[in-house]
């Protein structure tokens, strides 16, 4: 039996709409990495980018469990001595909400230029509004 790829004509991008308002972050961004990724999709295939576009509303309003709120922290670091920097969950929640749900759902996509162009199809918005009303997104619950 042959396995069956599809071609760029048979590939269709849809978009959906996610609203983050008191939703637990990690299951919002295995939903979210998997619609991006096409795991939804019957002809899914994991060396192509045949997944959805996703816009997430309500960035500032997702919510962790337990008492991670007080002991996550995101860490960059630059490469040079010294240069790691540390951010609280709560003072990232407050200057960049959206990035939030960025750094959650790309850590759940493939490490590689695949999981870097498939994380172009996200968008995310920290508040109600979005620009993307002529895209007619569905609502993914």
């Amino acid at each position: 039996m042959r396995t069956l790829t599809p071609k760029a004509g048979q590939i269709t991008q849809d978009w959906y709409l996610v609203d983050a308002k008191d939703q637990v972050l990690g299951r919002l961004a295995t939903k979210v990495a998997s619609v991006l990724r096409g795991k939804h999709k019957p002809y899914f295939s994991p060396h192509l980018e045949v997944g959805d576009n996703v816009i997430v509303i309500n960035a500032e309003k997702v919510v962790l469990t337990g008492t991670k709120d007080l002991k996550k922290v995101y860490d960059s670091f630059s490469g040079y001595p010294g240069g790691l920097k540390q951010i609280p969950y709560k003072r990232m929640l407050q200057t960049k909400p959206d990035q939030i749900i960025v750094k959650a759902v790309k850590g759940m996509l493939p490490k590689n230029a695949l999981g870097r162009k498939i994380l172009r199809n996200l968008r995310v918005y920290a508040g109600e509004t979005h620009p993307h009303i002529a895209q007619q997104p569905k609502v993914l619950s």
